[in-house]
């Protein structure tokens, strides 16, 4: 799957912020000590953040914005990879009709490193808007931009391949009746924590998915 496939996949903005707070409150709950994803509440004013990152460079953002949401991923051994030349630069097309209540991300110092907006998926949606849009980007056979498996928990979402993805990262069994409550905005309740997390307190837990 590349960003054209994707486009077509994502959910709408609404269901798609319910994920990304529950695939955040899920990390919280799990207690790795370096969770992947986390979920930035008021991370602008009016805007929300969501983001996910592996550990090895790879990653992905979600901009919530009223003006709509802004979605962009690095997956920093694809075809599409900026550091493909020196100085590094965004595979033709990538950005090509962002609009301009979006335009202003990939500038923000903090989606940025080293000065540079690193990304090879970029897709948009604005708050009128009935679909996901993407720019012109062509692939030639074999080319990819790494969507396929850099969103594919997110696009997906159901209980079973979040559970699948979170054992092999947690390298644990991981309760999918929890993880299918949690997907659906049950409460974290104790059962819940001690189920999907035996040694973690309650309380401290609660606490931490206050901010989520």
């Amino acid at each position: 799957m590349n960003v054209h496939e994707l486009v077509s996949v994502l959910a709408d903005p609404d269901v798609l912020r319910a994920r990304c707070r529950a695939l955040a409150l899920l990390d919280v709950v799990l207690g790795g000590s370096a969770p992947r994803h986390d979920y930035f509440p008021g991370w602008r004013a009016g805007v929300d953040l969501a983001t996910r990152e592996n550990g090895s460079g790879d990653l992905y953002g979600v901009v919530f914005d009223p003006a709509g949401v802004f979605l962009y991923g690095f997956d920093h051994e694809c075809d599409a990879t900026p550091w493909r030349e020196w100085p590094r630069a965004h595979w033709p097309g990538l950005l090509e009709g962002l609009p301009a209540a979006l335009a202003h991300y990939p500038a923000d110092p903090e989606l940025q490193f080293e000065g540079f907006f690193d990304a090879t998926v970029c897709v948009w949606r604005e708050a009128d808007a009935a679909s996901w849009r993407c720019g012109p980007v062509v692939f030639a056979p074999g080319e990819s931009d790494g969507a396929g498996w850099l969103f594919r928990v997110l696009t997906d979402g159901s209980a079973e391949t979040v559970c699948s993805d979170a054992e092999d990262y947690y390298e644990r069994p991981v309760d999918r009746q929890a993880v299918a409550a949690i997907l659906a905005g049950a409460p974290v309740d104790r059962r819940t924590v001690s189920v999907l997390n035996p040694v973690a307190g309650f309380e401290a837990v609660a606490d931490r998915a206050r901010w989520v």
